[in-house]
């Protein structure tokens, strides 16, 4: 949208993340996302971390729920949304204003893992490279924290047209060598 500030943050969840549900049933998922860069010293000609930004996050609806179910702390993610800033009165009377991550896109960072996707039946929450978030539970935290990490093969649904063969359809065979035309 027009005037929003979007931004994507890569690092690592610093908790399991928390869910709940509202006054009039949606449900919220958040966590905070530590995003640490690497920087090279020329003093001691190595890479040392910078100073980490700790952004906080929330997630709505169906999402918040495939985020409790997939994650868990010390995962490295990628999220983009929209950067808000609210303010409010502290239980000691001063305002405050906070800056808050309200995601659009996330998943998990694949630079030093793999993962399993599966798709979600609506209304329910998948197990994106977590085999122990299904079938549902009550627990959702217990399940989060299960994820034992790399990447399980389970059998695709019949339709999921991710988990079909390919098809020898117009891209079917894109990038296959061409057959070598006749010379004269």
């Amino acid at each position: 949208m027009a005037g929003e500030t979007v931004i994507t943050i890569v690092g690592n969840l610093t908790a399991d993340p928390e869910i709940r549900t509202t006054s009039t049933g949606a449900q919220v998922a958040s966590f905070t996302i530590a995003s640490t860069p690497r920087v090279f010293d020329r003093q001691s000609n190595q890479y040392v971390d910078g100073s980490a930004l700790f952004m906080r996050c929330s997630v709505w609806r169906d999402m918040a729920e495939h985020c409790a179910r997939s994650f868990a702390k010390g995962m490295r993610v990628i999220a983009q949304g929209r950067l808000t800033q609210r303010s409010y009165e502290a239980k000691d009377g001063t305002q405050r204003t906070v800056m808050e991550l309200q995601v659009d896109e996330i998943g998990p960072s694949l630079r030093y893992a793999t993962a399993q996707v599966s798709k979600a039946q609506r209304g329910t929450a998948g197990a994106y490279g977590n085999p122990h978030a299904a079938p549902p539970s009550t627990d959702v935290r217990a399940q989060a924290s299960a994820y034992q990490g790399g990447a399980s093969v389970p059998q695709a649904p019949a339709d999921d047209p991710w988990g079909q063969p390919r098809d020898s359809g117009s891209f079917g065979s894109f990038g296959a060598q061409e057959p070598e035309e006749p010379s004269f």
